[in-house]
């Protein structure tokens, strides 16, 4: 059983070598560990500093790429050394090294194939009052919308068994957590949350540059993955919406027209002709885009038989 632990690294010459001494050597159940790092356009000494640290296995991209790319580039990378779990964490040394022990515990039992490690949020100093109720407001957001329980959906610490690695894909370039969790519940690949402790703070998000900026962000991802794995649900909720808006006042003017004053309130009868036209225009885009869900699963299929294939050629030409 072979784990390999992924960080992604922005110019973190200064907190690299803190987080790769806490990583550690050996797991109960795991046979092998190895690090990985993924240099996302650093400047400074970020790659010699893992070398001179024992890092062996890189991704480098010559531009910052942004978390998103790197997470995914890294995944990939971990699947060709042959791993069977993979464990992401941040270079910054948030999160206690210790803790990943508990991350691939449901994996090893087979209780899970993607399990994030939740923060005690609500108790972490260096954490603003506003900051913490936005943790807690997206958390709440994101279990409505993605169907699962996750409890600290913007946690990076998490871990993937090869089943899942295999299976993820990341369209968002800003960050890929919050897709992940919709991933998990739309490509029933079961997801699990374990509790986890941090560190105090070495250097500030270079991901939340300001929480208005992040806020926006975090909805508008969360509005694209739930257009794209729950396309029908979206649309079809407007679509219902509008018909039921144009119902409404079209039923207005008929008890109006019935009590002999229709005359006065024609506007009413246009306004409730768009908005059902609209509703029901609405509708035939549900159907369409859910069509086009229904393509995406055979691409995703097609892509996964090629992704297992690749794998095993790997296995067979390292053997």
């Amino acid at each position: 059983m072979k784990l390999v632990i992924q960080i992604p690294c922005y110019n973190e010459e200064q907190s690299l070598p803190v987080t790769l001494a806490a990583l550690p050597k050996h797991i109960d159940g795991i046979d092998e560990i190895e690090v990985l790092i993924i240099n996302d356009g650093s400047t400074d000494r970020t790659v010699e500093i893992a070398g001179e640290c024992g890092v062996k296995e890189f991704v480098n991209f010559t531009k910052n790429s942004g978390l998103a790319k790197a997470f995914i580039a890294g995944i990939n990378k971990a699947l060709d050394l042959g791993a069977d779990i993979i464990v992401n964490t941040d270079a910054d040394n948030q999160y206690d090294a210790s803790c990943i022990q508990d991350l691939v515990r449901p994996i090893l039992e087979h209780r899970a194939d993607i399990v994030i490690g939740t923060r005690p949020v609500s108790k972490i100093a260096h954490f603003s009052p506003l900051k913490k109720f936005l943790q807690h407001l997206g958390s709440a957001v994101m279990r409505l919308v993605s169907s699962t329980d996750i409890q600290d959906a913007p946690s990076g610490f998490r871990a993937f068994s090869k089943n899942a690695a295999i299976k993820l894909n990341v369209f968002d370039n800003y960050t890929y957590t919050l897709e992940t969790i919709i991933q998990s519940r739309a490509k029933g690949l079961p997801l699990e949350c374990v509790p986890i402790r941090v560190n105090p703070e070495l250097r500030k998000s270079k991901l939340v540059k300001n929480m208005f900026d992040y806020v926006i962000r975090s909805i508008f991802t969360m509005v694209r993955m739930f257009i794209i794995y729950r396309p029908f649900r979206f649309f079809i909720i407007f679509s219902i919406l509008f018909i039921l808006i144009g119902l409404i006042i079209g039923g207005r003017f008929l008890y109006f027209y019935a009590t002999g004053s229709g005359g006065g309130h024609v506007q009413s009868l246009i306004l409730a002709a768009v908005m059902l036209i609209v509703g029901f225009q609405i509708a035939i885009i549900a159907v369409l885009a859910d069509l086009l869900s229904i393509n995406r699963k055979l691409l995703e299929d097609i892509q996964l038989r090629l992704k297992t294939v690749s794998l095993k050629k790997n296995k067979d030409d390292i053997k």
